[in-house]
């Protein structure tokens, strides 16, 4: 079944309490594998339901934080209830060719949050295939435990040719998460097929009933 490569997703500015409750009501019911939440509502959905995987974005969706405080921020999460983390890189860094600077802000967080699993949001979007791989390349070596195509936040989302891209790229040492515009279980499964092990959609109800319609 498709519902366990999903991190069901709400990240939208003006989200409230409810909505998140209800993405948290949802998850149970389908059975998703997680919860992706923006930072302020980690805590939220911990004391709602206390057994459900919460994936938390960190620098979401520019990057352009110090590393510091996506570190901090990252910590702050994990304390607060949070089971993965989504963290954007400074994409200004790594089309500066800044790769130490990249690198080390990745395992900085990683060294933070010790044995959460940390997703490294590379904004395919905006980059070219060597700086894909580039980003990929530093992800690996600061130990992250994936590497995922985009923010949804930006001029564009996942796609087949980024996913397989990026699975070509990490060589089996970290696994690839596609989100951002995935919103039928076609496409979904496109995604699975070309690599991706994980899927960050907000449309995940309507990808569970395409699969059981299609």
């Amino acid at each position: 079944m498709i519902n366990k490569y999903i991190d069901h997703t709400l990240l939208k500015a003006d989200a409230v309490e409810s909505e998140i409750k209800k993405l948290v009501d949802e998850a149970v019911k389908y059975n998703f594998y997680s919860v992706c939440v923006n930072g302020a509502f980690v805590k939220t959905v911990k004391n709602y339901n206390e057994n459900i995987k919460i994936t938390a974005v960190i620098g979401f969706p520019l990057g352009a934080m110090t590393t510091e405080s996506k570190v901090f921020e990252a910590k702050n999460c994990v304390i607060n209830g949070a089971d993965e983390i989504d963290m954007v890189i400074n994409i200004s860094a790594l089309k500066d060719r800044k790769y130490d600077y990249v690198e080390n802000e990745i395992n900085k967080i990683k060294n933070e949050i010790g044995d959460k699993i940390l997703k490294v949001i590379i904004e395919t979007s905006l980059l070219t295939d060597e700086e894909k791989v580039k980003a990929c390349e530093l992800a690996v070596k600061a130990k992250a435990d994936f590497v995922k195509t985009s923010t949804g936040f930006s001029t564009a989302g996942a796609t087949v040719y980024d996913v397989k891209l990026m699975k070509n790229a990490v060589k089996g040492k970290a696994k690839v998460k596609a989100a951002g515009g995935i919103h039928t279980f076609k496409e979904a499964k496109a995604m699975i097929d070309a690599g991706a092990s994980r899927l960050g959609t907000s449309s995940s109800i309507d990808i569970l009933n395409g699969e059981t319609n299609g």
